[in-house]
């Protein structure tokens, strides 16, 4: 969620097809919100065919708001040149047309002054001339719906980008977690801030039932919390249904969070998992998740959970991980 009351940063960049480029830059750290439409074109609020039709003047775009006290325009632009092909002509990957020109649209006259000087650098580093364009936003006309956060809705899209750059970054934009500031009360007082469930559960490595917790059906955009003592473990973005009653995850917030112990109960050889603060039982880890995910499924018991909503999250102290939250 947007606050109104910060000041954010805005830019438009293009890079050939926006539904990769999206992918890739709304999980950059800093980067607040995105959407994808038509930029810079001659046609009063065109429809996706006519911009391929080539004779709209428009280029598919991606319009960012950005935090700049946490992202510089500076590095933004680093992370866009991983992702384009600057010395290319109306291409990028295999898609040809105008429409597929790299640009670069600004509003503020400041920020021209640091796109130009960092463009004059960057030309440095190619043989080639960049043909990148650095221009004043003139109109962006907002994409058809099915368009918006496209590969999120169809995983298997097509994108032109290497699904490993977009991976990767999500692995770099993990927010490091700050122990310091989270503690575990004395036991006495965790019986009386718990329910018994989720004293049982969390203390006594107790297992919920399946399909009667609350939140393995949560489809809420949010952040899971160590319901002992708040320690961020989990985001509504790499939360999954994988049909087994229990709320799955592909992956912590934060590598660090989570503890691993061999568990050999019930007859069975498995991989706890517990909260690194509070040494919670959370639940246990297997390796049948979504592939392109990186295969693990964390199995979590929602009794060692507190979630909180995406809008609540600022007033909460969990703001910082909001560009986590999709």
């Amino acid at each position: 969620m947007i606050n109104p009351n910060k000041t954010f940063s805005e830019i438009w960049l293009a890079g050939g097809c926006f539904w990769g480029v999206e992918a890739f830059i709304k999980n950059i750290p800093g980067v607040i919100h995105t959407e994808v439409g038509y930029a810079n074109g001659k046609t009063e609020n065109p429809t996706y065919e006519e911009v391929c039709s080539k004779n709209t003047g428009h280029a598919e775009a991606v319009y960012l708001k950005y935090n700049p006290q946490r992202l510089s325009l500076n590095i933004l632009l680093d992370y866009y040149f991983r992702i384009i092909d600057p010395t290319l002509l109306n291409r990028q990957g295999h898609d040809i047309g105008t429409q597929y020109r790299t640009g670069i649209y600004y509003k503020n006259l400041a920020d021209k002054r640091v796109i130009e000087e960092y463009m004059d650098k960057k030309q440095k580093e190619y043989s080639k001339k960049i043909m990148t364009e650095v221009l004043p936003i003139q109109n962006f006309y907002r994409a058809e719906e099915y368009h918006q956060a496209y590969l999120d809705k169809n995983p298997n899209g097509y994108c032109h980008i290497d699904f490993e750059l977009i991976n990767s970054l999500k692995r770099e934009a993990g927010k490091k977690v700050d122990k310091s500031k989270y503690s575990k009360a004395e036991d006495e007082v965790l019986k009386q801030q718990l329910s018994r469930e989720q004293y049982e559960v969390t203390q006594k490595k107790a297992t919920e039932a399946p399909f009667e917790n609350e939140f393995w059906d949560n489809k809420k955009k949010g952040i899971y919390v160590d319901i002992v003592t708040g320690e961020p473990l989990f985001v509504s973005s790499d939360k999954f249904d994988s049909g087994c009653g229990w709320p799955s995850f592909t992956r912590p917030i934060d590598d660090e969070v989570i503890e691993y112990n061999e568990d050999k109960s019930h007859g069975m050889y498995r991989t706890e998992v517990t909260s690194r603060v509070g040494g919670s039982h959370l639940g246990h880890v297997f390796e049948d998740g979504p592939t392109r995910e990186g295969g693990l499924r964390y199995c979590i018991n929602s009794a060692s959970l507190r979630f909180i909503p995406v809008e609540e999250m600022v007033d909460k102290g969990y703001g910082e991980f909001i560009p986590m939250v999709k």
